[in-house]
Parts: structure tokens; C-alpha cells; sequence
């Protein structure tokens, strides 16, 4: 109950500061629908996990047009799915999907969106309340990982076929999803190449802090970042988002990683990152 209520007020405070700091922002025709591109198809399932005992989520699959499945296919994993997924929302992943893939810029990818788990045999009314987001997405340890590479993708792959190299798989997500996909990347760089956060929550809500200094001080991984950030995000007990994003900025340069940062003023929200998802997708597939 005590995490319950903690993840509850978590989440009502990112959803305030999200509305207080709006950003206005413009989006490109690769966030737009187009005739004559093809249009992938979204399904919708339910899974129970192992290694988060008791609970229960929901998950989409894009599939594009173009998948053969004589061909192995790339994959880009997001936490949060269900504001990823939605083509009336801020990222509009399976029309930027569409248009990129259509367009040759990323590779035929299919697409794994996960909302986070909830105890019990119930969905939760609102994903993002789900109650055991805070500790799958902040925690950093190999767990969520775990549930991809043991569950949510052997489960993918009895239908499709993926591929096998780290170079082809990318994961991306937002506020606690940002931070959980680079832990996913920092823990399985032999499996996840390609990171992608917005306003990623790289603060002290579950040690999540430690990141800059433990990629200045560890060895270096075969991961490429890109990360968004507002100078207006949240600025709370757990810490300063923007200063936590320009810290991780700072670490990475300092590492000569391969990343990207692009900053705005916008608070904590998926506009500015939904706004530059075609360019940000551009630039993590370009290899």
C-alpha cells in the first residue's frame, strides 16, 4: 500500500508539472499520415509476468507492411506503450514508423509497446498508474531487462522473426520509461545497441542519480543515446530533471559515447519529444 501510495503521488506530481510547462511545438508531414504510404498494423495483448511475480499488463505489437518473414526484422522496444502507440498523441510512433521505414531511413522494425505492470489479476484504469511502474522503470537492476530477453521477446518471436545483432534493436521511453531504457541498454549492451529518452528521470527516485558518475567511471559500453530534456521539467525532493539530463550530457561527452542531447524548454511531456521523434529515430538508425 505504502508503494502504492508513494507511486500514486509520484505520478500526480509529473502530471501537474506536465500541464503547468507546456511547450508549443510543431510537427513535420512524418508525423503525419500520407497517402500512398503502406500502414503497418497494431495488436493488442495481455501478459502475465514471471519476473514480476502477480502481475499483469498490456501490450502492443506494430508490425509494418513491409515485414517479410524471410527477412529478419529490426526492433524498438518502448515503456509506457500506450502514449507511444497512440496515433492522436505526442509521438505517433506507428505513423513516424510508417513514413520512416516507407522512406528507407530506419529499417523494417517492428515495434513492442509495454505498459507497466499492476498487482494483481486487474488492469489498471490509467496505465501510468499502474502500481508497480515506478519500481520496474527506477530500479537499476537487470529485472526489466529480464522480462524482455526471458519473456515479452521470445513471445514476439514465435510469430516474427527478429534480429539477432544488438545493432538492430533499439529501446526508447519517457520520464521513469526514459531511465529504464537506458538501464536496459547499460545492463544488456550486448543486446540493446540504440537508447532513446525523453525527459528521462536520471534522479534520485530510486538511485537513478548515480548514472553520470557511473559512466565516467565504468567501462565504456557499444550503446548509442539520444536523449531530450526541458529546461522547465521537474524540479522536486527527488532532484532537478534538467540538471540531471545536462549531468547525463556531460557524462556521456566526457565517455565519448555516441550520443546525441537536444535540449527545449519545455516541462515534463512528450511534446518537444514527440515534435523531433522522426529526426531522433534518424539519427539513432543511421548506421
Amino acid at each position: 500500500m505504502k508503494r502504492f501510495l508513494a507511486g500514486f503521488g509520484l505520478i500526480i506530481l509529473l502530471s501537474l508539472a506536465g500541464f503547468a510547462q507546456t511547450e508549443t511545438v510543431p510537427y513535420g508531414p512524418d508525423s503525419e499520415r500520407h497517402e500512398g504510404i503502406p500502414k503497418g498494423q497494431v495488436t493488442k495483448h495481455v501478459w502475465k509476468s514471471r519476473v514480476f511475480p502477480n502481475t499483469i499488463r498490456e501490450y502492443y505489437v506494430y508490425v509494418p507492411a513491409q515485414y517479410n518473414p524471410a527477412s529478419p526484422a529490426a526492433l524498438m522496444v518502448f515503456q509506457d506503450g500506450h502514449t507511444y502507440v497512440k496515433e492522436d498523441g505526442d509521438f505517433r510512433v506507428p505513423i513516424v514508423f510508417d513514413n520512416l521505414i516507407h522512406q528507407k531511413a530506419m529499417p523494417v522494425t517492428i515495434g513492442l509497446f509495454i505498459n507497466p505492470g499492476q498487482h494483481g489479476d486487474e488492469l489498471p484504469k490509467d496505465p501510468w498508474r499502474a502500481d508497480n511502474r515506478s519500481f520496474e522503470y527506477d530500479t537499476l537492476t537487470n529485472q526489466y531487462a529480464r522480462l524482455l530477453i526471458e519473456e515479452l521477446i521470445p513471445e514476439l518471436s514465435k510469430k516474427y522473426k527478429l534480429a539477432d545483432s544488438p545493432k538492430m534493436r533499439a529501446i526508447g521511453g519517457i520520464s521513469s520509461g526514459g531511465i529504464c531504457a537506458f538501464t536496459v541498454a547499460w545492463q544488456r549492451p550486448d543486446y540493446f545497441h540504440k537508447v532513446l529518452s525523453h525527459v528521462g528521470s536520471f534522479t534520485n527516485i530510486k538511485g537513478g542519480h548515480v548514472y553520470p558518475s557511473l559512466i565516467r567511471k565504468a567501462p565504456k559500453r557499444d550503446i548509442r543515446v539520444f536523449l531530450q530534456d526541458g529546461s522547465n521539467d521537474l524540479d522536486n525532493a527527488h532532484g532537478n530533471w534538467w540538471l540531471g539530463n545536462l549531468q547525463m550530457d556531460a557524462a556521456l561527452k566526457f565517455s565519448q559515447y555516441n550520443y546525441k542531447f537536444v535540449g527545449g524548454t519545455g516541462g515534463h511531456n512528450g511534446k518537444h519529444g514527440g515534435s523531433i521523434l522522426p529526426e531522433s529515430l534518424r539519427w539513432l538508425w543511421q548506421d
